[in-house]
């Protein structure tokens, strides 16, 4: 049976976040997110802008309401938890149509009603770092009337809601790993040289969609050779030589949650310094893994992985890490660095990400998700760790 997230589930989390509005003197929560960064909204309603952006506006009582762009009525109240849904124009796609002859709200009517009659004093947007400029401002332009008030920064709030996974978001991450995984297998076993880039990802976007993904949960992409040291990047029209290392980096995303899975492959005879700085990236991933139980500080972690890779002479060949969290984006806080500082709980997730890269344009990543544990974490993902000679 397909996991789901509950109705139920969605209204704990406006009920969750009205509770810590009223903590911290929140008037007004808008989530806002748009059809590349859906988080914020998605985490509240499962709605997912395309074309258009959306929010999510939460008071610190009564029910929340979801404000979509002027095309998406259709869309939105197919898909939405959320039952009040108004259409705004600051919200629309950004070739900027006027819809001439088309009645819309202003935010203000919405804030209006969920007040109820009482001053707003504070906004707090999540979503503050991707909200446009114009938006913003239509946004506070709208409540010019309204008295003295202040915006503040919101995504904090709801990302410490948002770390600890419930058991149906831990079940949908499972889901997704194991369609990752599925197409990971698919790729491996039809990959060939001669092949571009673009064509390799052509079979880990069928096939994942085939087992199930509702999309990709990021960009997918397949570097051959030169160029495998682009720690994010997108798949070229550049053909697999027939003696090259691959970097594969891939994930399937299902009701919203992402999954990954980073490795090198090998066509032909491999060079010892491709097998030696696999090797190495291994022996990181399993000293990152050993540190990923409940009650253990973030830094020892980092500790860990730094300490292996300057011991095994690979130190100069990192650009971060050990390891991000993970969950409705596949890159999402906290972050575990060299200066981190906060104990893991169970059911936290991350991404092991180890990448790596040389001077001479080549590199990978090794990675997959993971669940904190109690005594030890949970692979979401389960893929082997091994050199893949093909």
């Amino acid at each position: 049976m397909r996991p789901i997230i509950s109705d139920q589930e969605f209204q704990d989390r406006v009920q969750k976040t009205q509770q810590r509005m009223q903590e911290t003197g929140i008037d007004l929560l808008l989530a806002y997110g748009n059809e590349v960064e859906p988080q914020f909204p998605r985490y509240y309603s499962d709605y997912w802008p395309s074309f258009e952006s959306a929010g999510v506006l939460i008071a610190q009582e009564g029910d929340p309401v979801l404000l979509i762009g002027p095309e998406s009525m259709t869309y939105a109240a197919d898909r939405s938890r959320i039952r009040e849904i108004r259409r705004l124009s600051c919200f629309r796609e950004s070739s900027n149509p006027e819809y001439p002859g088309h009645v819309m709200d202003r935010f203000r009517d919405a804030a209006r009603d969920l007040m109820n009659g009482k001053p707003l004093k504070r906004l707090a947007i999540a979503g503050y770092q991707l909200i446009p400029h114009f938006t913003y401002e239509e946004i506070t332009q709208s409540l010019d009337d309204n008295g003295p008030y202040e915006v503040i920064q919101g995504d904090d709030l709801v990302v410490s809601l948002r770390m600890i996974k419930s058991p149906a978001e831990i079940e949908c991450m499972r889901y997704a790993g194991n369609i990752t995984a599925r197409t990971f297998d698919h790729v491996i076993q039809n990959i060939r040289p001669g092949m571009t880039e673009s064509q390799v990802r052509g079979l880990a976007l069928g096939r994942m969609h085939q087992l199930g993904a509702e999309n990709e949960a990021y960009p997918t992409w397949v570097l051959a050779g030169e160029g495998g040291n682009q720690a994010i990047s997108r798949a070229r029209q550049k053909a697999i030589g027939e003696n090259e290392m691959v970097h594969l980096q891939f994930g399937a995303r299902y009701e919203g949650y992402a999954s990954t899975i980073g490795r090198p492959v090998i066509f032909g005879k491999p060079e010892e310094w491709m097998l030696d700085a696999i090797r190495a990236g291994y022996e990181g991933y399993e000293a990152v893994a050993a540190e990923l139980y409940a009650g253990n500080n973030a830094g020892n972690v980092a500790n860990a992985f730094y300490n292996t890779m300057k011991a095994n002479g690979h130190l100069d060949w990192l650009l971060y890490g050990p390891c991000h969290g993970t969950g409705l984006m596949e890159g999402e806080p906290p972050w575990i660095e060299k200066n981190s500082d906060f104990t893991l709980k169970e059911n936290m997730t991350f991404c092991i990400c180890l990448f790596m890269g040389n001077r001479k344009g080549y590199g990978f990543r090794i990675e997959d998700s993971f669940r904190v544990g109690k005594d030890k974490p949970e692979s979401l993902t389960d893929y082997p760790k091994e050199i893949l000679l093909l």
